[in-house]
């Protein structure tokens, strides 16, 4: 049996209070929605259940508020068998929230107030590095300050530790720091946000990943949502499908993506073989309401892998 890989997520925690309807109010204007979800959610906090779903072994370096969020939080994670020993809640903070809105299609759009994960800092990563230096894998995340995502960047670097980052809420990057991770990982308009050129087709998704590898990029895998993802590094550059579902609500999937990627990996899945099991897993995501609680357990993953042969 493949040991479970062990992987250490440094990012944010979030509380995902989601609304579905079928329009949006106008300024100033009161409407009725259909149906509301409260949930656990945060990128890396997402990413670090997908992973721990699909089998590995995860810790969680995070920051979370004082407020009635925070605790639940921290029992979220460790009733999923996620190591918690530094995730911390601050005195006089807020969690991170993040209000999501749900159109029919299963489209989203999400509004993050970072609250505590702005105050996970260079120092904290330096508190967990005995832990950090025991991980196979670092998955990162553009929810806690850029400082500290680029520190534990040259951390990975520097121990050898292979390095996943999801450049997410989208934004320009400094592609010196960023030309060390082993693994970029954007969707389509955080892939634009980098390279300023359009991301609105596969092609044009072609052309930015060759800017990104032409930049000093190992591997970019671009997230196409519907139409599966792109992996490239220098000399290939392959579109991967995902399968074909009805989507109910597309939060989390790229997290899905990303968490269950980094534990197939991992596990020696060749990376090929990887990214397209993380396209079916994204998928199935898709299937169900919620971020955290629409990923499945291992165990029904494989069973769908089996129907899908």
């Amino acid at each position: 049996m493949t040991p479970a890989p062990r992987i250490a997520v440094v990012g944010s925690a979030n509380i995902d209070l989601v609304t579905f309807g079928d329009t949006f109010p106008l300024p100033g204007q009161t409407i009725f929605g259909d149906d509301f979800d409260l949930g656990f959610g945060g990128k890396g906090a997402n990413q670090a259940a997908a992973a721990r779903l699909c089998g590995a072994q995860v810790s969680m370096v995070a920051r979370v508020g004082s407020d009635l969020f925070g605790p639940a939080t921290i029992a979220n994670f460790t009733s999923q068998g996620i190591d918690t020993t530094y995730v911390r809640a601050l005195d006089g903070l807020a969690s991170g929230v993040a209000p999501i809105f749900v159109e029919p299609s299963g489209q989203n759009r999400i509004i993050v107030v970072k609250g505590a994960n702005d105050r996970l800092l260079p120092a904290d990563v330096d508190e967990a590095a005995e832990m950090l230096k025991r991980a196979a894998c670092i998955i990162l995340q553009f929810e806690i300050p850029i400082e500290t995502v680029y520190y534990t960047i040259r951390f990975a670097r520097a121990n050898g530790i292979t390095c996943i980052l999801n450049p997410a809420p989208g934004q320009p990057v400094d592609l010196e720091q960023v030309r060390q991770v082993d693994y970029l990982i954007p969707n389509e308009t955080e892939a634009e946000a980098i390279t300023g050129r359009p991301v609105r087709s596969v092609d044009e998704a072609r052309a930015a990943a060759r800017d990104l590898i032409d930049a000093g990029v190992p591997r970019v895998i671009i997230t196409l949502g519907a139409k599966g993802a792109l992996l490239a590094s220098n000399g290939t550059m392959e579109l991967l499908p995902a399968r074909e579902v009805t989507a109910k609500d597309t939060s989390g999937a790229g997290d899905a993506f990303i968490g269950s990627f980094a534990t197939f990996l991992g596990e020696g899945v060749p990376e090929r073989d990887a990214v397209t099991q993380a396209c079916l897993y994204a998928s199935l995501s898709t299937t169900r309401v919620g971020t955290q609680k629409s990923f499945l357990a291992r165990a029904d993953f494989e069973a769908e892998k089996r129907v899908q042969r």
